[in-house]
């Protein structure tokens, strides 16, 4: 009970990295809230994403509240202290982040839950972002439902859309043996996080991540990956981030 209880309660700190203002005068500072489950905190997402802005110049400050197997209802309904953090601060995007989601009993439950969260995201001075997330690798089949689940919760609140899972769908496509899943076939590998880190990244600066660096780092870890495949994992992101945005 008591491991739940901080689960629940978790807020992955956060993440003042400084800025290399040597890198040039465009460089942008964001604080991003994230607010998940699993998907989120395996691997670090948020640390994944501030530590390749800051190789890039920008500097991303992340919060998280996360804990396991949670919709985003069930953050609204006080199973973490997410409003409170999203008042407490001055943000410029709350991402959200719930599982699949293809059925429309809780897509309904999604984008009532995210209704819900605006008033207070808008008065933090934030932006709403839905991040699209994957099916397990038996349930592949339902992407187009997962989608179309984070593309209408973004939409009744006007916020943005974070094609993470097409951006998967996408590597497959050019690479079909990319390891995206972790063992469990649900939760991302190292490279899936990558992946999704990338897509959050460029969705929420606009910077076109075809220019980062092949050296990659997940949950602060430099991964010896071959440097064709880290570039294809970066135009799939752009080409996804881009096609989702101009649509």
């Amino acid at each position: 009970m008591n491991a739940l209880l901080i689960l629940l309660g978790l807020i992955v700190g956060l993440c003042g990295c400084a800025r290399d203002t040597s890198l040039g005068p465009d460089a942008q500072v964001y604080r991003v809230l994230f607010v998940g489950n699993s998907l989120t905190y395996v691997n670090d997402l948020p640390g994944t994403v501030a530590a390749m802005a800051l190789a890039a110049g920008d500097t991303i400050q992340t919060q998280t509240v996360a804990a396991p197997n949670l919709a985003l209802i069930d953050h609204v309904a006080g199973q973490t202290n997410a409003v409170e953090v999203i008042k407490s601060g001055h943000w410029d995007y709350v991402v959200l982040q719930q599982g699949p989601t293809p059925l429309p009993l809780y897509r309904d439950t999604l984008i009532l839950a995210t209704k819900w969260l605006q008033p207070y995201i808008r008065d933090a001075g934030a932006r709403s972002a839905q991040l699209m997330v994957w099916p397990s690798a038996t349930k592949r089949a339902s992407f187009d439902e997962v989608r179309r689940s984070s593309q209408l919760a973004a939409k009744a609140v006007g916020g943005v859309f974070l094609p993470g899972g097409e951006a998967w769908r996408a590597a497959w496509a050019a690479g079909p043996r990319i390891g995206l899943y972790g063992p469990d076939g649900f939760h991302p590998s190292e490279l899936g996080t990558y992946l999704t880190a990338l897509v959050v990244y460029e969705g929420l600066t606009g910077r076109d991540v075809e220019t980062l660096s092949p050296r990659i780092t997940v949950a602060g870890k430099r991964l010896q990956i071959p440097t064709a495949t880290v570039r294809l994992l970066q135009r799939v992101a752009h080409e996804t981030v881009v096609r989702f945005r101009e649509e």
